[in-house]
Order: structure tokens, then sequence, then C-alpha cells
């Protein structure tokens, strides 16, 4: 491919990109690939540059564009070179005309910004969108960081976790040894802070209501040895993904999955009898921008709602499942209020004779009743979380 033909390549993944997200279809690596699978022709070159365009694209307008050269033409305001690829050559795009329309730079959507923590200011805005690294945690059930840090190249110790190791953006790990016999996985930094927010111990009964793929019931179960570890989700296709991981990482692990809206039912026999219970819930998605630009464009008011209205339900289902003693731990990987400290401060006055507890590590900020990590402050995905014990 020419360079010019690249820049057409990239403009037209992003017209799919836009047609995506407004009929909330598929995510932009998936566009990226399906394209170049009908395109056999372009080479391992050619697709790492398009697909670099597309994402620079993508990290630099906070609004959906209106069109993918739109998008690009706004890239290549700020790039003259790649402004000399719309030349009109056979295969690229056609050359800028003044009625062209050119995306504007921004950061953050409009509607957002006033709804960010108070943390999160415009200063702290570029880092939401950095390129993150790669950060690996060590399996603690049967290695130590010590043991592994120099089987990976570059690595360094995580700034926070006692677990976490952390390498270059793009490094490969799927293939090598330490991740297939389950001594690490990927995991960021901030996730494995929630985990450890558990403070689990030998013997607990820990239950990870909103399991996902089960990152952090893996952590909880190597943290603490010997425990009843319980991951249940709504969602079949990603509660699958459990238990090959588990397998690896020779880890005992309990999974369920739910019926939606029988939650509570089908969990009734745990009713006060969970030494932990982990809400890690649905949420904006907002502290992982940096790895997902475009979850950006998919937010909405109206969405951002109904996840603020699931994590209140999620929360009441949670409560009663923890024994008199026992903690809650709420998370969200979200910089917005509504999903943080406005949630947890309302999950006090629904019950509002839990405690608040300290977080047992020292990254992130006071937010609320609660602690937020974020990309410049702390070198980690953006997070919330808040631990309540319930009175005895």
């Amino acid at each position: 491919m020419t360079p010019s033909a690249r820049v057409q390549a990239a403009i037209e993944i992003l017209d799919e990109v836009i047609a995506s997200v407004r009929q909330d279809g598929a995510p932009a690596d998936a566009i990226v690939t399906r394209y170049f699978k009908a395109r056999r022709y372009a080479g391992s070159k050619d697709r790492r540059a398009v697909r670099e365009l597309v994402f620079r694209a993508i990290r630099r307008s906070g609004e959906v564009p209106a069109s993918g050269r739109s998008a690009m033409l706004g890239l290549a305001d700020e790039d003259a070179m790649l402004l000399d690829l719309f030349d009109g050559s056979p295969h690229g795009p056609a050359v800028r005309e003044p009625a062209d329309d050119v995306a504007k730079p921004s950061a953050i959507p409009q509607w957002v910004q006033p709804l960010l923590s108070g943390h999160v200011t415009e200063a702290e805005w570029p880092a939401l969108l950095e390129r993150a690294p790669i950060d690996l945690r060590v399996n603690a059930a049967r290695a130590s960081r010590d043991e592994l840090i120099g089987q990976f190249e570059g690595a360094e110790t995580a700034p926070h976790s006692p677990w976490g190791l952390r390498l270059p953006p793009d490094t490969r790990v799927d293939d090598h040894p330490a991740f297939l016999q389950g001594l690490v996985e990927i995991q960021d930094e901030g996730s494995q802070l929630i985990a450890l927010a558990c403070q689990s111990s030998e013997g607990a009964r820990i239950l990870d209501l909103c399991a996902g793929a089960g990152g952090k019931a893996l952590a909880l179960a190597a943290a603490s040895p010997g425990s009843q570890v319980i991951a249940t989700d709504t969602n079949r296709a990603r509660l699958a993904q459990l238990a090959p991981r588990a397998q690896r990482a020779v880890a005992e692990i309990e999974v369920r999955l739910l019926d939606g809206g029988r939650e509570s039912a089908q969990l009734a026999e745990l009713e006060g009898q969970c030494d932990i219970v982990l809400v890690d819930a649905p949420c904006s998605g907002s502290g992982t921008w940096r790895r997902n630009p475009e979850g950006r464009w998919r937010l909405s008011p109206d969405r951002l709602d109904r996840l603020v209205h699931l994590q209140q339900h999620l929360l009441d289902i949670a409560a009663p499942l923890v024994k008199p003693g026992g903690a809650l731990v709420y998370a969200t990987c979200s910089i917005i209020r509504a999903e943080g400290t406005d949630q947890a401060r309302n999950f006090l006055g629904r019950h509002s004779s839990w405690i608040v507890q300290d977080m047992p590590f020292e990254g992130g900020r006071a937010d609320g009743p609660g602690r937020l990590l974020t990309p410049a402050h702390d070198a980690t995905d953006g997070f919330f979380v808040a631990r309540f014990a319930k009175p005895c």
C-alpha cells in the first residue's frame, strides 16, 4: 500500500467505526481486523500503520466526528506530512477542499466534563488518553514478583501493587512461558488494587458478584489460598472465559451464571454468609479510555443513567449477603462522580449503620467515602473504590 492508500484505508475504517458506534455495534479493534481479512494484499507494516492512524484519530476526537475523512483531516491539520497525502492519487484520499468538515480536537465529550470527579481537572485529561503500559499480576499462590521480574524484558515493579509488574506498551505476553504456566495474568494495577482492597484472608468466603471474565476473582483466589471464591455474573460469554483461566492458574473458583432479575433468589443461601462481597459494577469505563478511546463515543446520558441505576441495584443485592462484621467492596473503572463517590454516599444513605473503612494501599486520593485512582496521579487506569463494613 502507498502512504496515501494507508490514509484512505484509515478513513474507510473510521467510517465503519462511526457507523458502528451509532448502531451500538462492533468495537474498533474488531472492525480493523475484519477490514484486513478482506484485504489479504495488505502486509503487516501496512496493517500496523493503518491501525495507528485509526487510533490516533480516535484519541484526538472526544466527540464523534462527522465522518472518517473529517477525523483524518483533523489529524492532518496537526501533521503537515499527513496532509500532503491527501493528494487525489489512485487509492488515496481526495485533495482537501475548503468546504471539508474538519473534526476539532477534544479530550472529553463536552457533556461529560461537568460530571467528572473534582480530582480530574483539565490538566489531567491528556493522561486519560496516553498509551497505557502492560501490567502483569504475579500469581501470588505460585510465584513471587522477585522470581519473575527478570524473565520479562524491560519489566519494572508496579508502583502500588505488591503483585504487579509493569512492561512497555505493546509487549507480547500471551506466548511467554510464565503466562502459559499460569504464573502471571495481564491485569492493570488499578484492578489489582481493587482485589487488594478486599483484604481477603485464608478460609474466607468471598463473592465476586460481577465477575465478568474473572480477573479479580483470580487475584482473590491467589491472595488467599484456602478461601472459597464464588464468581457470578449474568453474562454467559464473559463468565465462560474464567474456567480456562482458573485451570491455567491452578485456582479453585466456584462459577455461577445468574439470571438477570433473579439474582437475589439465586443467591438466597448466601444471605449473611459472605465475609467479603465485591461489587465491581458495570460502568461507563471512563477510567479505561486510554485503552479504549472510542468508549467516549459510545457513552450517552441515557446509557450513563441506566448504569447508575444498575450499580445501585447491584449494591442492594450485595448488602444482605455480607455477614455481620464482613465487608462490601464497591468499585467502578470510572472517573465520573455519579458512578463513584455519589453512588457510595447514596449507599450509606440507605445503610447508615455501615462503616467506611480505609484502603490497605497508599495509591489514589480520598474521594468522598472512597478513593479515586487516575492515570495522571497514580499511573493506573481510573478507578473508584470504597470499602464498607457491616455492623456486628
